[in-house]
């Protein structure tokens, strides 16, 4: 949802006035305010689909999907690794170096992905989406979007596979491979 500056403003002053006369059982005030203040207006119709679900449906701009999907691989990749044993661990460990000792979602780099930072974060702690993500920093330091898109192209025909499975190890293995800098 795209929004003018006009109509953010005046959105801002409503929520305001709103959260004033302490209306209950009203729009969410603060996610409206958040989603205009981090310029994520696109999350407006996904959480008030009731008021905002009428006339021709938005798509998701391309940089939302993009980080859907990689916060939807590292909660399974996570998980998966979590619950591998320790022989299994191991094969990670050694199979995926230097990549399989810390299997950890980082983020996006806050100088040169700021964009899709701001994405996962509003995700994460303002729609309550991806709640394994909840109070990480979300800040790689360091350029991340090629390195997750390689791990999504090995991700992507093995998430068809999963249907409510638990990732394998050999899995696991091949999407931290997929990390390393193709030569």
């Amino acid at each position: 949802m795209k929004l003018t500056n006009p109509e953010k403003l005046i959105l801002v002053m409503l929520a305001e006035i709103h959260e004033a006369l302490k209306v209950k059982n009203g729009v969410d005030t603060k996610l409206l305010k958040s989603a205009i203040y981090s310029d994520n207006t696109w999350a407006l119709p996904w959480e008030m689909s009731g008021i905002l679900s009428s006339g021709p449906k938005e798509e998701t701009p391309p940089e939302v999907s993009d980080v859907l999907d990689i916060l939807d691989m590292w909660t399974l990749l996570e998980e998966a690794y979590q619950r591998l044993g320790p022989k299994d661990k191991k094969r990670v460990k050694t199979e995926a170096e230097p990549f399989g000792t810390r299997v950890k979602f980082e983020g996006f780099d806050g100088n040169n992905e700021t964009e899709l930072m701001s994405i996962a974060r509003f995700l994460v702690d303002d729609m309550g989406r991806f709640s394994r993500f909840k109070g990480r920093d979300m800040n790689s330091h360091g350029p991340s979007i090629d390195v997750y898109r390689r791990m999504l192209a090995v991700y992507e025909p093995i998430r068809g596979t999963l249907d409510g499975k638990v990732m394998t190890a050999d899995q696991a293995i091949a999407i931290l491979k997929a990390k390393r800098y193709p030569s």
